[in-house]
């Protein structure tokens, strides 16, 4: 949680008093009315509120057609989520390598292509944004549907346009650890009237008997339930007000440090696909060695994105063996229609991503620094680096 207080307190007592709780009513709107002011910020014609990030990409994918036979190809470096929510469509996930970056590598995106593959996931992980005029390129060429994973980049850009607003379709977290959030939240984001709809009524399994039903033209069909609550909306608003000053304050601390250590010995920036569009959160460094890097990174509180794990493919267990679903009837893996496709995964798979996190450097801005705070922070990084001989 980045900044939180009294509006939000306030903003959740308006709507307890209100006592219109659920999202589907005539009076408050708060989910409804942050929908609209969300959209607005991305850019965009349309916008979903749903329960968390994983939602919001499972939503994405379902308004974008995906299903049994289909591929997706996501990146070896991610949450888990990003995986699995294909799974929950009857999709199967093909993992695809990260470049230099620590985003997914177009390159390898395009060599993993196959007639099945009929969508792609680029994540901008810790806020840096993925090379979007390639994977863009590549997906045109190919037909191929592109959905933006920009759950951990909040508000961020490429090139001046939002990221989650460039490919078909964008998906959110606004959970806890995000750059606005409610707990927990996501959203959907796209220009397609099509995917709008038929994400929202798959995060609505009660959508035949609302309200917004004589407006949609896609024929009704059974969902799931990621819907939020009013209280949800309301505070989601609050912290849309805050975005922008959080992203000002976080660049400005990112920039001021990479000022402050560039061209010291030893030091090299993680290249960034849009140095002034990333949200500022992470400050990334590479290293010719693993060595190296721990070397480093135990001196400045830094962490190596692969002991991450839970966000590195080859820990996911339930992936790595298969288990696709509750019951086996419903376990993609099993399903008939994925026979054909590729779900032939190891630890080894992608060796270019676990050369690239077992190299890399990450130190986390924090919001609350004080200027001497950064200067200690700068001081510690450089004499770290001189150590390194």
């Amino acid at each position: 949680m980045y900044r939180i207080g009294q509006e939000e307190i306030e903003a959740v007592a308006r709507v307890i008093q209100s006592k219109n709780l659920f999202r589907v009513n005539e009076a408050g709107k708060e989910a409804e009315n942050f929908e609209k002011e969300w959209a607005a910020k991305c850019g965009v014609k349309y916008s979903l509120c749903v329960s968390g990030g994983t939602g919001a990409l499972a939503c994405a994918l379902a308004g974008l057609g995906i299903g049994p036979g289909d591929e997706v190809i996501v990146p070896g470096y991610t949450f888990m989520a990003t995986a699995t929510a294909v799974l929950m469509v009857g999709a199967i996930p093909v993992i695809a390598e990260v470049d230099e970056t620590c985003t997914l590598d177009p390159q390898d995106f395009e060599r993993k292509i196959t007639k099945n593959v009929k969508a792609v996931i680029p994540v901008h992980m810790v806020g840096l944004p993925c090379n979007m005029d390639r994977i863009m390129e590549i997906a045109d060429k190919h037909n191929i549907k592109v959905l933006e994973d920009a759950c951990q980049a909040v508000g961020g850009s490429y090139k001046g346009r939002r990221l989650g607003s460039i490919g078909h379709a964008g998906a959110f977290s606004f959970n806890y650890y995000k750059n606005i959030s409610s707990g927990e939240g996501g959203g959907v984001v796209t220009d397609d009237r099509r995917v709008y709809e038929r994400a929202l009524l798959y995060h609505d399994s009660g959508a035949t008997f609302r309200p917004f039903i004589s407006e949609i033209k896609e024929p009704p069909f059974i969902g799931s339930q990621f819907r939020v609550s009013e209280i949800t909306g309301a505070i989601l608003r609050v912290q849309l007000q805050r975005l922008d000053d959080i992203l000002t304050d976080l660049r400005t601390l990112k920039k001021s440090l990479i000022e402050k250590v560039q061209g010291h010995k030893n030091i090299t920036l993680t290249p960034s696909n849009d140095p002034e569009g990333d949200c500022g959160t992470v400050l990334a460094f590479t290293f010719p060695s693993e060595e190296m890097a721990r070397s480093f990174a135990k001196k400045v509180s830094g962490m190596l994105p692969i002991d991450s794990r839970k966000h590195v493919y080859f820990d996911w267990e339930p992936i790595l063996n298969k288990r696709g679903g509750h019951h086996p009837a419903m376990n993609p893996f099993n399903f008939e229609e994925n026979k054909a496709l590729r779900m032939n995964y190891t630890k080894d798979m992608c060796p270019k991503t676990m050369d690239i996190l077992s190299r890399n450097v990450f130190i986390h801005t924090n919001i609350h620094w004080t200027p001497e705070d950064l200067q200690q922070k700068a001081d510690q990084i450089i004499a770290a680096a001189k150590e390194l001989g």
